[in-house]
């Protein structure tokens, strides 16, 4: 077998024994040597049988993951189920560092730490050629609230290294989310992994959701909550009802899906997704969040063709894909549901070869990002 010619393996299970799950996966990822794993996870596995199983089946591989707000296997979307994508060792190096404290994260160590990986990839991944590509998956805890400060000071040690990846979810329980690494799960902790290989790799991002016309502006907040309690000097969630057209509705994960707030920053827009509405009125996001900020009402686009242009663009950087590793938003899967498109969705994915899981929110280069279909593109 050359080096090319090994495809990226993928397998899911949704048995709810642990152990039975991961016996499930290792059966379909057959016995090539693999380099590294990535795995996604619903959050109602017990995670430490989860580890222990993992470990048992992965012994001298890299293996690093999270939970998830659902999964994207050769289904589409998928729920409840462990999903795990094997790098072969013929084609790819992986290698990791874990941020076990995001609480307590030192940017300057970390630059150090981060600098150490790329040489540490550099170093290890020669043997696959003189040409090798090199492209950083992060992972991080979907509700520390601090994925601004390490995407940014990440990226930054990274140096021309892309970095794309996602915030890891718990369905949407918004209670406690993990990050796999080190043979365990780390709460409040994030993952970040340089995948080295001489196939072609390209990060991308993509939204559903133009700016609409009406403006408003965040005139109170509590930035360290991520809590904004005035809009235009009214309370939050009435004036983003009145703004959106629906005042007086009731709000819900579906509502704020359906119509996401944007903000322009670096010549461009981005989704600044409400998590949830407060009993004081005030909105919690899932993103940094300050007075000041002027933010307008998403309008969704077709999203079908939409998707087909971005796939017709991946192709056009990577040529024949092998696999398209995804961090897809769960408020993108909740506004497909509302839509009644989640099997065209599914379908879509499922043809181009689309793998990864829903997220509480995206990481592409030094940004962190809501609501968008990103990922990482292999080609063969």
């Amino acid at each position: 077998m050359t080096m090319l010619a090994s495809e990226i393996a993928f397998a899911s299970s949704h048995a709810g024994d642990p152990a039975r799950a991961m016996s499930d996966v290792a059966a379909q990822l057959g016995d090539e040597p693999l380099a590294g794993m990535l795995l996604f996870c619903s959050h109602r596995f017990d995670r430490d049988a989860l580890a222990r199983a993992v470990n048992r089946c992965s012994e001298g591989v890299a293996a690093i993951g999270c939970t998830s707000s659902g999964e994207l296997t050769d289904n589409g979307y998928d729920e409840d189920s462990l999903s795990v994508i094997g790098f072969p060792a013929s084609a790819f190096h992986l290698a990791s560092l874990c941020f076990d404290d995001v609480e307590r994260f030192d940017p300057a160590a970390a630059r150090e730490a981060v600098r150490a990986l790329v040489a540490q990839a550099d170093r290890d991944s020669r043997h696959l050629g003189d040409r090798v590509n090199h492209v950083a998956l992060f992972l991080v805890d979907g509700l520390s609230h601090r994925e601004e400060l390490l995407t940014m000071t990440i990226q930054d040690a990274l140096g021309d290294i892309p970095l794309i990846g996602g915030s890891s979810g718990d369905g949407l329980a918004f209670r406690e989310t993990a990050i796999f690494e080190g043979g365990r799960f780390h709460g409040r902790a994030a993952v970040v992994a340089i995948l080295s290989s001489p196939r072609p790799m390209h990060v991308f991002k993509a939204q559903h959701y133009r700016p609409g016309a009406a403006k408003m502006v965040v005139t109170g907040a509590i930035p360290q909550d991520r809590i904004v309690t005035e809009i235009n000097a009214e309370p939050a969630a009435q004036e983003y009802l009145r703004l959106a057209g629906h005042a007086g509705e009731a709000l819900g994960v579906a509502f704020y899906a359906a119509h996401p707030l944007m903000v322009r920053a670096g010549g461009d827009y981005h989704v600044r997704s409400i998590q949830s509405a407060n009993p004081d009125g005030s909105l919690t996001f899932y993103c940094a969040i300050d007075e000041g900020i002027v933010m307008t009402v998403g309008e969704p686009v077709e999203r079908i063709s939409g998707m087909e242009a971005v796939f017709a663009d991946i192709e056009g950087h990577v040529g024949q894909v092998d696999r398209i590793i995804a961090f897809d938003c769960v408020l993108n899967r909740i506004d497909a549901q509302q839509r009644q498109i989640s099997r065209a969705v599914s379908e879509l994915y499922g043809r181009h070869r689309v793998i990864g899981f829903n997220t509480y929110g995206e990481q592409y280069h030094a940004l962190h990002v809501n609501q968008t279909f990103s990922g990482l593109a292999i080609g063969r």
